[in-house]
């Protein structure tokens, strides 16, 4: 008996090592475990697995409650932001100069557009005598003006360029208004100041008739082909002849005043009809017949006649 209990007694001992082995191996997997790994909250044993989390840590910002990875993606509905406008900035925009009336445009025509012309003319601006119309011609001329003093190019006459003018030129006078010819007459060769004198420039393509260094009229003319030119120099005139025409092209030349040879200074209904298109055969045409009539009533041979550049 005595044997038989120390045997139960050995077994029970053992029973107990045994039992306080596995409490200690227990006690060490407890710890493993929550020294390794996050206690999930309670009740997660019955709860379903939630989704795995991104390794990365949740923002500053995210919002209690809300899954931390989720919060830093914008919705898919959320539009993106717009950059903040730029305040303007406190500098005061310049004002700008008071609307200028327009006076005078083009198609417009009269004697105001005369005037203008004229004073254009007087500094240079406008090349030919003034017509009183308000063409293409004129609209340069203004805005050549215009852009030289600063204005606005538009080639519209405005009371700002008007004034702007008005202030630069003189009133124009009678002759300035109405001249003899289209083109301003050139300064007067040397040689006609003296005398009685036929004076015509190639250059200007005009003729002034003088006496003693006075012009009495100017008048448009029109030279030579290259093929048959008009001579140059000093010449007198030796005949007149009212209803001339020509033996050689058979031609009217009325009021013709010959100089050299077969060249004489006549009028031209051709010159008067198609202008600087066309050229003569070596004389020296005039285009408007009422002048050159009083020119060939005032003229006597022996007066002189200067043909130059």
């Amino acid at each position: 008996m005595i044997r038989s209990s120390r045997a139960g007694s050995g077994h029970a001992h053992r029973g107990g090592r045994g039992a306080g082995a596995a409490s200690a191996v227990a006690v060490l997997a407890l710890v493993a475990v929550t020294a390794g790994c996050k206690a999930e909250p309670a009740g997660s044993a019955s709860a379903p697995p939630s989704k795995p989390r991104a390794s990365s840590s949740p923002t500053d910002d995210a919002k209690p409650g809300t899954d931390p990875t989720q919060s830093a993606k914008p919705s898919a509905s959320a539009k993106p932001s717009t950059p903040p406008k730029p305040t303007p900035t406190s500098t005061p925009t310049p004002s700008a100069d008071p609307q200028a009336t327009v006076l005078m445009a083009s198609g417009a025509q009269g004697k105001r557009v005369r005037e203008l012309q004229a004073r254009l003319r007087q500094i240079g601006h406008f090349d030919r005598s003034p017509t009183g119309y308000y063409g293409s011609v004129t609209v340069a001329a203004v805005q050549s003006f215009q852009g030289k003093r600063g204005l606005s190019r538009t080639g519209r006459t405005d009371s700002l360029t008007w004034q702007k003018l008005l202030g630069m030129t003189h009133a124009p006078t009678a002759a300035e208004l109405n001249p003899p010819t289209t083109r301003p007459a050139a300064k007067p060769d040397k040689r006609c100041m003296t005398g009685r004198v036929i004076c015509i420039s190639k250059n200007s393509r005009s003729l002034s008739w003088m006496i003693d260094g006075h012009v009495v009229s100017s008048m448009d003319v029109r030279f030579g082909s290259q093929y048959t030119p008009t001579r140059e120099g000093t010449f007198s005139v030796y005949w007149k002849s009212r209803h001339h025409v020509s033996t050689i092209y058979h031609t009217a030349m009325p009021y013709a005043m010959f100089f050299s040879g077969g060249q004489a200074v006549h009028y031209s209904s051709d010159f008067a009809a198609r202008g600087y298109n066309g050229a003569s055969h070596g004389c020296v045409n005039v285009r408007d017949e009422g002048k050159i009539a009083s020119l060939f009533d005032q003229v006597r041979n022996g007066d002189k006649v200067v043909i130059y550049w």
